[in-house]
């Protein structure tokens, strides 16, 4: 955690559905616990965070939710914007150039432009100087990116974009996006999975591609939603034996309950060996909570078992 905490970003990445939001806002809290001015980004209108904590979300404005911990969600069409009032020093002639029906076309003929924008704005949020001087800078910017395959096109596109435009403006900004994202020592890439066989397959596979196309190594893996261990083999053992022998159905029920969260916890603890097996990054787990949505509370309860296992 020391480590990963004193990057300047932290990019969170894994399977649609496995607890990326959960682990972001958990590392973000476990920051801002340190005093460290903290944002945690939502990519593509995401904003189950913002949506989970304040009852709304917080479209493209960084806006503090917690004491030091802040939030965004970064909008690639107002990222792209704010790259045109960069590039001609005027917000009113980029906002014509921006509605005008030509650049809209050539922006959506563009392929990577506006995950270019995206990771533009991310990028610019971890620098210590920002853009507008008014802006404070961030201690730690974490990154809530979309579904693992996406999330490593995103982190790829400003290489790709910069070989495509070759000179100019965009090219040197595409550079210095890729160069930051590429240094392992401002960035620190978690992956986040499930103990089930097809995200643990597709995190093991994503750590290698991380690797064959970023020259990055994973910081963490978590293994989000594990169930506890209630009881050993001699107590499911035992439980067997008494199932069938009793009158009660519910009693009947309550055994079998039990015999399958057992089993089902022992599916998840070969899953959680073979990801160890797969990766090179120190991998811990994080506890399957019992709730429906989870909320502030229950962030700051995974942040500071977080923090213990690490």
């Amino acid at each position: 955690m020391e480590g990963l905490l004193e990057k300047r970003l932290v990019v969170v990445a894994g399977k649609g559905g496995v607890g990326r939001t959960t682990v972001a806002a958990a590392l973000g809290l476990a920051s801002a616990r340190r005093g460290k001015r903290t944002i945690v980004c939502e990519v593509a209108r995401q904003e189950r965070m913002s949506r989970a904590v304040r009852g709304e979300g917080v479209g493209f404005h960084e806006t503090e939710l917690a004491p030091r911990l802040f939030a965004i969600s970064i909008d690639p069409e107002r990222s792209l914007e704010e790259f045109l009032v960069d590039q001609v020093g005027s917000r009113r002639l980029a906002g014509v150039l921006f509605h005008n029906r030509i650049f809209e076309y050539l922006a959506a003929a563009t392929p990577g432009l506006r995950e270019l924008a995206t990771m533009g704005k991310v990028w610019e949020l971890a620098q210590l100087e920002r853009r507008r001087r008014p802006d404070s800078p961030y201690d730690l910017v974490i990154v809530d990116m979309q579904a693992t395959g996406h999330g490593l096109g995103a982190l790829r596109t400003a290489r790709t974009f910069g070989d495509v435009a070759r000179v100019g403006p965009v090219r040197r900004r595409a550079d210095m996006i890729d160069s930051f994202l590429r240094d392992s020592r401002q960035t620190g890439v978690v992956a986040v999975a499930l103990p089930e066989e097809m995200p643990v397959a597709e995190t093991i596979e994503f750590a290698g591609a991380l690797h064959d196309q970023m020259g990055l190594e994973l910081e963490l893996t978590v293994m989000n939603a594990m169930l506890p261990e209630r009881f050993g083999g001699a107590e499911a053992e035992a439980i067997e034996r008494v199932d069938g022998e009793h009158g009660a159905p519910l009693v009947a029920a309550a055994l079998r309950s039990a015999l399958s969260e057992y089993h089902r916890a022992g599916a998840q603890r070969e899953q959680l060996e073979q990801l160890r097996a797969g990766v090179e990054s120190e991998v811990v787990t994080l506890p399957y909570l019992f709730e429906p949505d989870l909320g502030l509370d229950d962030w700051e309860l995974l942040s500071h078992e977080l923090e213990q296992r690490l």
